[in-house]
This record gives structure tokens, sequence and C-alpha cells, in this order.
């Protein structure tokens, strides 16, 4: 099935074909593109140039461009523009302008990826859906999301972030959906801002995008929930509230039972029950949301329960596996918490919460007890409070029930500190440097945490957890 063709390409871009083709999907990086792809040339760390010849080498169909790169010919099929980041847009806009089905939109300061994926699985049972590839929610995210989006797309799921103020509105306004999610307004990108009232003010502004007589879908349990009330009535759009004190959908309890989650909450006056295979009190409130967004777009809700009940989460993302230290031995293992792709308090918090409400198994390492263990690293983009914010963390009830945390990079440097002297582990300047102790911090029966900002690399440590394991032999 073709995505664009040369005519409706340069229709949409108001660009220039050299030739006539075309193109089945989009692409910006030429490790990733597939066969019969558009590559969009765009320029960040190098220009996207550069790498043209060798897009059209390897299969795509054409190149969309501001020039004929250097040692690419001038019949070589390509859509020249005056601008590629700007005819991305277009192609985004065009994109959405042709599909006629429901598309939903989501922020928020924690959990937007992950209740991105939990809609992509309950609509996905619903219709023909299309959503955001990993964490794409930026400049170039949105309009490339839009861009690949088929035009007889059922459903689509946008994800929305922002590093700086003035970014989501636009972006809320070219993916133009029917109903907008705000998950929470937490302490994320503080540098960039006065205040978490700043914060709240960004997030707020996705409803700005939002079709009339849309829905804002948002969290009655932060404390900036009037910011984000005010911001859907000026709108002009229906609001739903979610959470503990969520007026329309009501949490009302999370258990959290060994690698699951199972939530009682209240859909108006129906009572609701859901289960979720990862434990996590922040994965049940956001999929409370998720629930409210299945519903304002009439779809059924009690498929979509059913689908929930089958997501995990995203990698990187709280994903629980199991790894096991000898082939023979299946029982001598620990369970791996993989949360290393991002972490401001809030999530570190949740993240934290689930690791002390983890179960242990005794008496099978050479530690006879079980142990809950942390690798934590630093949190970054917290503004001025960024040391205090690390140091806080030790205040965090769900502390208590944690044995060991090993702490990574300077900022957590103050939680190390601040740490009761029995929990203290080690601490290193990076994770390169507590990767060869792995092995000698943990043992069966442990179930082991590893959490940090993206650029702290924990997915190091995560990594060397793995390479302890060894497949058992059946499976082998």
């Amino acid at each position: 099935m073709s995505l664009w063709t040369a005519s409706d390409a340069a229709d949409a871009t108001g660009g220039h074909c050299t030739s006539d083709w075309v193109a089945k999907g989009v692409s910006i990086d030429t490790r990733t593109l597939q066969q019969g792809d558009l590559f969009v040339a765009l320029k960040d760390v190098r220009d996207g140039h550069e790498f043209v010849a060798q897009a059209l080498e390897n299969g795509a169909a054409a190149a969309l461009v501001s020039r004929v790169p250097q040692g690419v010919s001038e019949d070589a099929p390509l859509l020249i523009v005056e601008d590629v980041m700007g005819a991305l847009e277009d192609l985004g806009r065009a994109g959405r302008a042709r599909m006629t089905g429901k598309v939903a939109a989501v922020t928020g300061s924690v959990g937007k990826t992950s209740t991105k994926e939990m809609l992509l699985a309950m609509l996905t049972e619903q219709g023909k859906t299309h959503a955001s590839v990993a964490s794409y929610n930026n400049h170039w995210g949105v309009p490339l999301t839009l861009a690949r989006m088929p035009p007889d797309t059922e459903y689509a799921v946008i994800e929305i972030g922002m590093n700086h103020p003035g970014e989501i509105a636009p972006l809320s306004k070219l993916a133009q959906p029917h109903v907008a999610l705000v998950t929470t307004v937490a302490a994320a990108h503080l540098e960039a801002f006065e205040d978490i009232n700043g914060i709240a003010v960004e997030k707020a502004s996705i409803f700005e995008g939002v079709l009339p007589n849309g829905v804002a879908v948002l969290n009655a349990d932060v404390d900036t929930s009037s910011i984000l009330q005010d911001k859907a009535r000026h709108c002009r759009l229906r609001e739903i509230s979610f959470g503990e004190n969520g007026v329309d959908y009501r949490l009302i309890r999370a258990d959290l039972q060994g690698d699951t989650t199972v939530v009682r909450a209240q859909m108006g006056e129906v009572p609701i029950l859901y289960k979720i295979n990862s434990p996590g009190r922040h994965f049940a409130v956001n999929a409370l949301g998720a629930i409210a967004v299945m519903a304002a777009l009439r779809t059924d809700v009690a498929l979509a329960l059913g689908a929930l009940g089958r997501w995990m989460p995203y990698k990187g993302r709280g994903q629980r596996e199991r790894i096991h230290l000898d082939p023979v031995e299946t029982r001598l293992s620990l369970d791996l918490i993989d949360d290393s792709y991002n972490a401001n308090p809030t999530s570190m918090a949740a993240a934290l919460e689930v690791l002390a409400a983890a179960r242990v198994t005794n008496d099978i390492g050479r530690v006879s007890k079980g142990r809950r263990i942390a690798y934590l690293g630093d949190m970054k983009e917290l503004g001025q409070d960024e040391v205090a914010l690390h140091e806080g963390l030790a205040e965090l009830p769900a502390i208590k029930n944690i044995d060991l945390i090993h702490c990574i990079g300077p900022l957590m440097k103050s939680l190390y500190k601040a740490l009761p002297a029995p929990q203290r582990g080690e601490w290193f300047e990076t994770a390169q440097d507590a990767v060869s102790r792995v092995k000698t911090h943990l043992d069966s029966g442990d179930v082991v945490l590893a959490k940090g900002s993206l650029s702290m690399k924990l997915a190091l440590i995560v990594d060397a957890i793995r390479k302890m394991g060894h497949a058992p032999l059946d499976e082998e």
C-alpha cells in the first residue's frame, strides 16, 4: 500500500519532484530505513543531505531535500523544497487532514509513553490504529508520526512532549486531537521553568489543539489541577477527571500482587476492575486516564479492559524480567526492574514504591535473605533545587523497605550521604564505573531496580545484570 505519491507529497509541501515515485513509509534515519521509504534529510548533529546517496542505495523510494546533495544525480528521485523541517510539518499536516478517524493526544511530566502504549494496546483491538514510535514526541517526532499515518487509520495516538515553554501547543494544533490527556504534572525539565505552575501551564496548552466539542482528560490528584481545569474551560472542552480525587474516574484501590497490579475504580457510578501485568500504582493511575480516553472516543470499554490486562511496560520504563543465574537450577534467579530510560522525582518515587513492595526469595543465594537493591542515577534538568531534590529521596516512605541503594553520579552523592549507613551501598561517578561491581552486589533471590535519567546510562547496568543470566537448559 502506498503512503505518499510524488504528486501528493509535492502538493502537500509545495515542492518539486524530479521524477515520479511512490513511498510506502517515511524515514529520517538510514539505519532504520525500510525499502520504499521517503527519506527526509533533516539537519541535526549532522546534515541529513550527507546520507541521501546512502538512503537511495539502500532502497529509499525518494528523498526530501532542500538541494541536490553532493554525489546524487540530477535525475535521482527527489522532492526538493525550501525547508526540509517545514516540509515534514506540511506532510504531517496533510497526513492528519486526510485521516477521518479519531485522534487522541497524550502529554504529561511522567508516564506519557507508557500511557500511549496502553492506548495503542486497547485501540488496536477496536480498529486500525497508528501511534508514535518509542518517544517520538518532539518538534520532528510529532510531524513524522502524522506523516507516517496511513489514510485509512481509524484511531491514532500521538504523544507530545516538551523541554521548554511554547512547544506543546503548536504540536497539538498539528495533531488536532479529539481527546487530549495530561497524565500528571511534576518536577521534570524544571530548569526551563520558574516553578511547577509554569510546567502545568505548558502541559495544559495541549488543549489548544483539541477540535471543537472535544474532551480534556486531566489528573485530579496533582496540586496544579486547577490550572489544567481552567485551560480546558477556556478552550470550551468537556472535562473528564481521573485519579483518587477524580470526579468522573476515581481510583479506589491498587493492589500490587507480585508481578501484577489489580485495580478497583469507579467509572461514574459503575464499579470497574482491571489488571496490569506489571507492579506499580502509577501504572494503575495512568491506566485509569487511558480508560477515560477510551470512553471519550466511544469505544468498547469492556473490550479495552481485557486488552489492558495484556499490556506490558515498554523497555526501560518499568519492564520486569527474571534473570536465571544457573542453567540447571532455575530457582537460582533474581528479578530485574528496568526503569533506566528516564527519571524525575515523581517517577523515581513511583519506581521505589514498586521495589519496596516487591517479593524477594529467601534461602536460595549466598546471602540467606533476599534483598531489594536499587541502582539510582542522577535526575537531570531539575534547576536550582536539584541537590535538595536528590537528597529528599531519602525521606520517601518506600526507602525504609529497600535493603541497599547504590548511587551513580555527582547529584546522587547527596542521596548517598543522606542514607542510613546500613542501606548505603556504593557511590560511583558513572554507570560504567559500577558495571564491574554488579556481580559482587547481587545474588539469587534479590530484586533489583535500575533507574536514572537517560544520559546517566543506567542501561549499561541493566545489560550487565542481563549478562549474568543463563537460559534454562529446556529453553536452549
